[in-house]
């Protein structure tokens, strides 16, 4: 029997269900959302965890017309009193705001007024109503040709008026990203007047609406109640650190179990879990769908495939190279800390305006773990939260993007790795060895503790590579085979005689520095490492040894 395919990036439920995509069942949202929660609903999660698509669910559901049997052998379907009351009973607004932007306020408005009146054109019904007043019907012809300025800010809640008046119903109002045009603003510098804008915007719609029956919003950070919700006193915001509708955004370990056994790849298990778990959503286990699904795909048609990076490769994560650059010795200690598998504790803000996010380095850890990159290792301990990597996905990218800060830096500090060069070049191991700790301090370390021995030295190889090749009139070998084996560096300086050989050690302890050192000499000797180089005509040969420790170095050199 032919199996189910996975609903790659098919956010639509009613397509999901008809098409036979592999599916797991989130309806419960519907039964907590009528019998536990509230007129208007806030639900915030990182980006990918099937918030559009629980959205899309709900607009199954609730909206009048739906097809009923979508839902059919789902767990809400055995709700009959419910399903009886409210499935397909609502007219319903379905507003996605995700291109709600522009590189000035008048292109974002003109968006936002664009969307309503989409919306507003997919209720056509409206146009000959025989329920709505004269003044109502030239209303809603002003919001099908585009509305601007107060009258946009009015235009939620004049829709929910004028559905609800034509089909005597109250209106079920979904908002999708709610937060991206507040970002997108932000980023442009418009904030200001699209938090006047929204606040009016949702104000009318969602506070002493009478024509409301439910709201659900859902985006990924939560944006200030004070900035754009004020006075709305019914209103329950649900976040990842919430207890409550958990297990709907994201798949459980038992989800995840379920889905590999379906289509045979449980061998790959610990890898899945080891790349795609680890998130913490209230006292709740999650892993990201988003992984889970591409992963599984790749595996049904290649078992040997190797995990990727699915869920961090759907952004430009200039979040985290925004953290890293900013990060401060203490803050660059602590993300250590993290990238070697420890927890950090730390106080989050999680309800912060946009315009607070560069204001401390501490907003930032907020925004970190309310979007994803970093999750929690247990709840709040006296306003303290446990931090720490989610999983192998998440320390990925803050690697890649703590390498390339880190080449950047030896760029715009050229006068460190100049001063270096030119000590290695003339001999001097005192000067090589006092430059390498200074660059090594001033790093992130991004070398895995855990890491086997002849992985750490790789790490300290690749570092120096770096720094050699800056300098552009040398040549630099790496692991070259030269005299009985593979030196780990050779370089042929600018100076025709003079030649370099550089081999280097890891210490597993700081005593042991001068040891490695030793031992290093001796293998340039005995390997007769330099035979390359004087094949090429140098005659002035500098033997170093540099042996690491962490962030420290010994350094010695013989003239060969």
């Amino acid at each position: 029997m032919d199996k189910c395919r996975l609903p790659l990036g098919v956010e639509f439920f009613d397509t999901i269900r008809k098409e036979q995509y592999y599916y797991i069942d989130k309806t419960g949202l519907i039964s907590d959302l009528e019998k536990r929660m509230g007129k208007v609903n806030l639900f915030t999660r990182p980006r990918r965890f099937g918030k559009t698509l629980n959205m899309s669910m709900l607009q199954c559901f609730y909206e009048l017309g739906t097809d009923s049997s979508l839902f059919d052998g789902l767990r809400i379907a055995q709700d009959k009193d419910l399903c009886e009351q409210c499935l397909g009973q609502f007219p319903l607004i379905f507003l996605t705001l995700k291109d709600v932007e522009g590189l000035g306020y008048c292109n974002a408005e003109a968006n936002l007024s664009r969307l309503m009146q989409l919306e507003a054109l997919r209720h056509e019904e409206l146009k000959t109503s025989d329920k709505l007043l004269p003044e109502e019907l030239t209303a809603y012809t002003a919001l099908c040709n585009g509305l601007q300025g107060e009258a946009l800010a009015d235009s939620l809640r004049l829709l929910t008026q004028l559905l609800a008046r034509h089909y005597e119903r109250e209106v079920v109002v979904l908002i999708d990203e709610y937060d991206v045009p507040l970002a997108k603003a932000y980023h442009a510098g418009y904030y200001k007047e699209m938090t006047a804008l929204l606040r009016t915007f949702w104000g009318k719609a969602l506070k002493t609406n009478s024509y409301l029956y439910r709201a659900v919003l859902t985006g990924c950070l939560r944006v200030s109640k004070e900035s754009i919700f004020t006075g709305l006193n019914n209103f329950i915001i649900n976040t990842i650190v919430d207890e409550g509708a958990e297990e709907y955004f994201g798949f459980t370990p038992d989800e995840v179990d379920g889905l590999m056994h379906y289509y045979a790849i449980e061998k790959h298990a610990s890898v899945m879990k080891e790349w795609y778990d680890g998130y913490r959503f209230g006292k709740a286990e999650i892993y990201c769908p988003w992984d889970v699904i591409n992963y599984a795909n790749k595996l049904r048609f290649n078992n040997a495939a190797a995990p990727e990076a699915f869920w961090v490769n759907t952004s430009g994560n200039e979040l985290v190279q925004h953290f890293v650059h900013k990060a401060d010795k203490n803050t660059k200690n602590e993300l250590e800390q993290l990238l070697d598998g420890e927890c950090i504790e730390k106080s989050l803000r999680l309800d912060l305006t946009y315009d607070e996010l560069d204001r401390s380095i501490d907003n930032l850890w907020s925004v970190l773990f309310t979007t994803g990159y970093l999750t929690t290792s247990g709840g709040a301990v006296n306003g303290m939260y446990k931090l720490k990597l989610p999983n192998r996905e998440v320390r990925e990218v803050f690697l890649h993007k703590i390498k390339e800060w880190f080449d950047n830096e030896l760029v715009r500090k050229s006068s460190v790795t100049n001063e270096l060069n030119q000590a290695l070049a003339s001999g001097d191991a005192v000067s090589v060895e006092k430059k390498l700790n200074l660059i090594m301090s001033r790093m992130i370390s991004i070398m895995d503790t855990k890491a086997k021995e002849a992985q750490k030295e790789n790490f300290y190889h690749g570092l120096l590579l770096g720094l050699l090749r800056s300098e552009p009139e040398w040549l630099v070998l790496s692991n070259a085979e030269s005299g009985d084996g593979f030196s780990d560096i050779l370089v042929e300086t600018e100076e025709p005689d003079t030649g370099i050989v550089i081999e280097v050690k890891y210490a597993a302890a700081f005593g042991e520095l001068d040891g490695a050192c030793k031992k290093a000499l001796e293998q340039i000797r005995e390997r007769r490492y330099d035979e390359r180089l004087r094949n090429e005509g140098r005659t002035h040969i500098y033997a170093y040894a540099i042996a690491f420790h962490k962030k420290r170095c010994r350094v010695a050199v013989e003239l060969l």
